[in-house]
């Protein structure tokens, strides 16, 4: 089968690999029907997760056809559309029963490496490092999906790829974001980065009842797109590279601050001042530090009392955390990878009701084999690419 293989920094490749096989008797083989490349992605094609295997296939949003199941499969069948979540969930452990499948204690074969970093190993993901289990990704023709039962989520037929696709990972990913700051009635979110997380975050927080998003990024194309199809006095963009953050978000909050603050993107993250170019040279050199601007940012920003959720993916250590400011200030901080399997039909019933068609987000589309232009575009900021879908039999 043809597959989008990684090989180094700025190196990805269309290559023939072997189809994969039902390994275990809970196994799914899906025929990929659309797939998709997330900022998680571009991590590991700039070589930021030093924990890559050189020769892995890519990707960890797609979704398709289920052509043929292991022995104890029981809940999805041949021909039926599936997708696939991206953390992958064993249905059984503490974590899955509660409804974190993130935190699956089973799915991750290298749970040992893991837990040496993190102390406790998080759930396995496709497509991602060897501490989150090196599974073969979704940037391919055909997948190999462990726990058949738990993870393909059956979607109608009446929906097009491009509107349930994300559900697999980028829309979840938003509105748990929105969902951890425990909006209520008037308050104002915070948004930092524009891109397809912090667009579905913007939306879910005007969901679930928030009076104001401010959406802050430097990219025009991305904050143009925040006010599509959303309440024009409820929704206002700032570009950090024109104006003074902290000043404009005192002014727009009356002094006293956003309600809550969302990290939509994580360690690579662009700012200004004097840290930055530091953080970025240790990034570089491979010294184990994310960096902290939109953190330290929204710290300082976030009122008194308020919450700070991160869905953007940090990796390492953070270097010039202020925790004095998150200890003086009460602030609650909630972070982590989407426990997509808790979405998947609350967010289908939004998509069906016509609250939010997830594809507004998506500016390309192209074939798998356009794989390595696709990554280029995205790892250059181009001002017009915003979200790659890619179709692995066109």
């Amino acid at each position: 089968m043809k597959a989008v293989v990684w090989h180094g920094k700025a190196d990805v490749r269309v290559e023939q690999v072997p189809d994969p096989f039902i390994q275990n008797p809970g196994d799914v083989i899906i025929k990929v029907s659309l797939t998709a490349i997330c900022g998680t992605d571009l991590h590991t094609y700039e070589e930021i997760n030093p924990n890559m295997q050189r020769g892995s296939i890519l990707g960890h949003e797609f979704m398709g056809e289920v052509i043929e199941t292991g022995p104890e499969v029981t809940r999805v069948q041949k021909g039926d559309r599936v997708v696939v979540p991206s953390p992958i969930a064993c249905g059984g452990c503490y974590f899955c029963k509660n409804a974190m499948q993130a935190l699956c204690d089973n799915s991750n074969p290298n749970a040992v490496a893991a837990e040496k970093i993190y102390g406790f190993a998080p759930a396995g993901i496709f497509g991602s490092s060897t501490l989150m289990g090196a599974f073969p990704g979704g940037q391919a023709q055909f997948v190999r999906v462990p726990y058949g039962d738990v993870g393909p989520f059956k979607v109608p037929q009446k929906l097009s790829d491009e509107q349930v696709l994300f559900l697999g990972d980028i829309f979840p990913t938003g509105y748990m974001a929105a969902e951890n700051c425990h909006i209520k009635s008037g308050d104002t979110i915070a948004i930092w980065g524009a891109g397809p997380v912090g667009q579905f975050a913007l939306r879910s927080a005007l969901l679930l009842g928030a009076e104001r998003v401010i959406m802050i990024d430097r990219i025009k194309s991305r904050l143009e797109l925040s006010s599509l199809r959303t309440p024009k006095d409820k929704v206002f963009a700032l570009n950090f590279e024109e104006i003074d953050i902290d000043l404009a978000l005192k002014e727009l909050t009356g002094g006293r601050g956003p309600d809550a603050c969302i990290d939509a993107v994580g360690l690579e993250a662009h700012g200004k001042g004097s840290w930055f170019p530091y953080e970025q040279l240790k990034q570089a050199l491979h010294l184990n530090q994310d960096p902290s601007t939109v953190l330290r940012e929204m710290i300082k920003a976030c009122r008194k009392g308020g919450t700070i959720s991160i869905p953007g993916l940090y990796e390492t250590l953070v270097d010039k955390f202020p925790m004095g400011s998150v200890f003086h200030k009460g602030l609650h901080i909630q972070a982590g990878q989407p426990h997509v399997h808790r979405y998947l039909k609350p967010l289908l019933t939004l998509i069906e009701n016509e609250a939010l068609d997830p594809s507004f987000v998506i500016s390309h589309r192209m074939n798998l084999d356009e794989a390595p232009l696709a990554y280029d575009l995205l790892s250059k900021r181009d001002e017009h690419c915003m979200k790659v879908v890619m179709r692995p039999w066109s």
